[in-house]
């Protein structure tokens, strides 16, 4: 088994938001790149190949829904595991989301403010 380090990319438009999940993974073993736009999102995800991706919905330039179906649609991408964090408060956003034909549903889903432990326990399930 590799000891490389397992790399996410953080994508979010609010810096504390990234600040801490970008804390968070660091104290638990992993390398993170951040991003704040929808378009940072699918750029990195095809230049720097990360292991998991998080990813906010509701962004300026691209929304994360858009990065979204772009990084599942594009092969070089697509089997990268995508968690999306999101303060966007609708009870059926999640539903909306994971029953689109364009693109399969997300690997998770969590809501702002973000659970520390499930999101680290959804990351290293994903990760093994």
């Amino acid at each position: 088994m590799s000891d490389e380090k397992k790399k996410i990319l953080v994508v979010d438009d609010e810096a504390d938001v990234v600040d801490y999940l970008k804390a968070l993974f660091t104290d638990n073993g992993f390398d993170v790149i951040t991003g704040s736009t929808g378009k940072e999102a699918v750029q990195l995800a095809r230049s720097e190949h990360p292991d998991l991706i998080t990813l906010d919905i509701m962004m300026p330039d691209q929304s994360g829904v858009r990065a979204y179906k772009e990084i599942r649609q594009d092969e070089q991408t697509a089997g990268i595991p995508i968690l999306l964090i999101t303060g966007y408060d609708d009870p059926n956003f999640e539903k909306f989301i994971s029953t689109r034909k364009t693109a399969p549903p997300p690997d998770g889903f969590f809501e702002k403010p973000i659970e520390r432990e499930a999101v680290l326990n959804k990351v290293n399930e994903l990760l093994k």
